[in-house]
């Protein structure tokens, strides 16, 4: 399930990109399908080794190119262990809500693009995730360890992307379908994985994954502007 729009992300093959707080690698393996070359980075060392493994699974059956796959690595989205300006493109899907110290998280991800480089940025749109929070203290920090620990507005985060240097060129929301589903388990528990309802809305998101029925892609990008629970913004470094 991609949240990022690759033709507004600019992507082109032999960039090499960043992708943190990359988790399980969604991102990272479709932009090394495309031809890119890619680092993939995350603070937790289960990601990281899951990752691992299915980049090299993947160039073991050929699906990448060996050198699409430069490097999975832990560490900090507050101090990238890189130099200023080594990336053609970066992508952090999922990840700010999650820091503390947001502010120092996209200096650094500003920090090593390249001058013209588009950084990518989603984060839980405001009005889903303001229901989850209503719903239930266990869904967000800091009940929930690791979970969530800030509502972002389009403007705030608009401002903190300008502030570091960005030209935010576009944005749009994403995943209308998945709000509902979020929505669902913060009604009867987030840690409630056996419920009947959570159950069998899992199984249509994950036939909807597999699938992409045109009818149900229809549906949700009418129901993306009001209900996407993802937003994405694009920014690009003078």
């Amino acid at each position: 399930m991609l949240t990022v729009r690759y033709e507004t992300w600019g992507l082109q093959p032999g960039d090499l990109v960043l992708d943190a707080g990359a988790g399980f690698g969604r991102h990272a393996f479709e932009t090394a399908r495309r031809g890119a070359r890619v680092v993939a980075l995350d603070y937790a060392d289960d990601e990281v080794r899951g990752t691992r493994n299915t980049f090299a699974a993947m160039v073991e059956a050929g699906e990448i190119a060996p050198e699409r796959y430069v490097a999975v690595l832990r560490g900090d989205a507050t101090a990238l262990p890189f130099d200023d300006g080594v990336f053609d493109r970066v992508v952090t899907s999922e990840v700010l809500e999650h820091i503390q110290d947001d502010v120092s998280a996209v200096a650094e991800l500003v920090r090593v693009l390249k001058p013209g480089g588009v950084l990518a940025v989603t984060v839980p749109s405001w009005f889903p995730e303001k229901i989850n929070w209503m719903l239930s203290d266990e869904y967000h920090a800091p009940k929930s360890l690791g979970g969530h620990v800030r509502i972002y507005s389009a403007t705030e985060l608009r401002a903190k992307l300008a502030t570091a240097g960005l030209d935010v060129f576009a944005s749009h929301h994403a995943h209308a379908l998945h709000s509902p589903y979020w929505w669902l388990k913060c009604a009867v528990g987030p840690r409630n994985e056996d419920h009947w309802a959570v159950k069998r809305y899992r199984r249509f998101l994950e036939w909807d994954i597999v699938n992409q029925p045109p009818w149900v892609r229809t549906l949700e990008h009418a129901l993306d502007p009001a209900l996407g629970k993802s937003v994405v913004f694009y920014g690009r470094k003078a």
